[in-house]
């Protein structure tokens, strides 16, 4: 019973995560986004404590079922090893192995002086939920996305607008290659040994297991009862079943899958209060006290989360201009609602989250190596339309906080700048003033190149104090391959 449970919210989970990132309406962070919240790592950035306490306290009392139920590539391998269980004679392939500590020690402390020291990459690679993030926006998406513009032909064809097609590009090739080679590790080992990517390399899973071992709740062996069939070893994805050694199990490695007590015969396996006495009665009362605290917990959580969420604000377009090349800036622009360029990569995990639901295209993964992974923001493709806060809505970390379309209109995340030898009024003698149409908040006027010609041409000039740096101007410049007008970033964000 405690199995289905357990698959039954695992299976909420994950597809509702994997949702977020697949989301071609942009409805569904209004109704989801809190399962992004819950995750370990973002709570941790977003200094939510909490969620980090409510977490804490779900582990000590009931083990790392956070790694089962919550956690998506967690779930995401407990699905790639159920289909290579499937195969013929592999039905009960794994056996008890020692925890290699040197590795999991090794790269908890790695990764705990990368996140101190602000290596961001580093934490980004090995954290769970930014790597399953990475691989369904830079794999998974597009092929979604694809799929989506098939659907939008054929009901085009049909008379139908039903669909809507999509752009798809490659946003970077460098984090493809990354979320590609962490897949196929990911799989390689779940289809091979279960849960060895939790057990050995997730510095998520080691840290909890320091809390599971003290765990209140747990799958308990009654040695009287066992008839060493080693069944529950030979189930247990987590490898941390040993019966041959005196019918112990490796608490800080189990992550509460169940699979062993669902397929003991002999009932010698029950999730039960660990400190209980060894009387059978006792042990099937605690038994079933644990099950409606497991199931009290999962649901507490579930639902009182979901009360976090927030109505959703809708973006006011797309604008698509192609053709355009990234300019060189003094500084990288990262969105409204980060505090600074520093602040914003201290805190970001890499999730790609935010880069998924952009609907303007203006986010994307960074290829710089210092902020490899971790999003920036380039015009090209689209501007940052002053009425979307989409980004600030679905951050988990704290990395963008939340703020209204009128409070995007007065901070100032960057500053436009003109390069007069690519404009096309100076250097083709044509009269334009695209970018001061389309400034929203007036930074750019026209002024005369002769001011005693009437007749002369306009070139654009930038109010440094009234420009915010959405980027509408170096959008939507006619001068290719690179526009004449683009934005550097600022270091610290001002409210003008």
């Amino acid at each position: 019973m405690l199995r289905k449970i357990r698959i039954a919210i695992a299976a909420v989970m994950f597809i509702g995560v994997t949702l977020l990132f697949l989301d071609l309406s942009g409805s569904l962070h209004a109704w989801l986004g809190w399962m992004a919240k819950i995750q370990f790592l973002p709570a941790v950035m977003a200094l939510n404590l909490v969620i980090v306490a409510l977490l804490a306290i779900l582990t000590l009392v009931f083990g790392r079922v956070y790694c089962s139920v919550i956690c998506p590539l967690g779930i995401f391998q407990d699905i790639v090893s159920w289909f290579s269980g499937r195969r013929k004679g592999k039905k009960s392939r794994f056996h008890f192995r020692k925890e290699h500590k040197w590795l999991r020690y090794g790269l908890l402390g790695l990764f705990i002086i990368a996140l101190i020291a602000g290596i961001q990459p580093f934490v980004a690679l090995l954290a769970p939920y930014s790597a399953y993030g990475r691989i369904v926006q830079s794999i998974f998406a597009p092929l979604v996305q694809w799929g989506n513009n098939l659907l939008a032909l054929l009901a085009e064809r049909a008379g139908s607008y039903a669909f809507y097609t999509r752009e798809v590009w490659l946003k970077s090739a460098g984090v493809l290659v990354v979320a590609a080679a962490t897949l196929v590790a990911v799989v390689w080992l779940a289809w091979k040994s279960g849960r060895t990517w939790c057990n050995s390399i997730c510095p998520v899973g080691t840290t909890l297991s320091f809390l599971s071992r003290f765990s209140l709740f747990r799958p308990v062996i009654d040695s009287e009862k066992c008839r060493d069939c080693h069944m529950c070893e030979k189930k247990c994805k987590a490898s941390c079943i040993d019966i041959s050694g005196g019918h112990n199990i490796d608490y800080s490695r189990c992550v509460d899958c169940f699979d062993c007590i669902d397929n003991c015969k002999f009932g010698a396996l029950k999730y039960r209060f660990a400190f209980a006495k060894k009387s059978s009665d006792k042990a099937e009362s605690s038994s079933d006290s644990g099950r409606r605290a497991f199931l009290t917990s999962a649901a507490l959580i579930t639902f009182g989360s979901a009360a976090r969420s927030q109505e959703k604000k809708l973006d006011g377009g797309f604008a698509e201009i192609i053709g355009k090349k990234k300019p060189e800036r003094k500084a990288p622009l990262t969105p409204f609602g980060s505090k600074s360029i520093k602040d914003f990569y201290k805190r970001c995990t890499a999730c790609q989250l935010c880069v998924s639901a952009c609907p303007n295209n203006v986010l994307r993964p960074s290829q710089d190596l210092k902020h490899f992974m971790q999003p920036e923001m380039s015009y090209e493709r689209g501007y940052c339309r002053p009425e979307c806060t989409v980004c600030s809505e679905v951050c988990p970390t704290g990395a963008i906080l939340p703020l209204t379309p009128e409070e995007k209109t007065v901070f100032h995340i960057g500053t436009a700048v003109v390069d007069r030898s690519l404009c096309i009024v100076e250097a083709k003698d044509t009269s334009c003033g695209n970018c001061s149409r389309h400034c929203p908040t007036g930074a750019i006027i026209m002024v005369p190149m002769d001011p005693d010609d009437k007749n002369s041409l306009k070139r654009p000039v930038v109010n440094e104090e009234r420009c915010i740096g959405c980027g509408a101007c170096e959008n939507l410049c006619p001068s290719r391959p690179y526009s004449a007008i683009h934005v550097d970033g600022l270091q610290v964000h001002v409210a003008n």
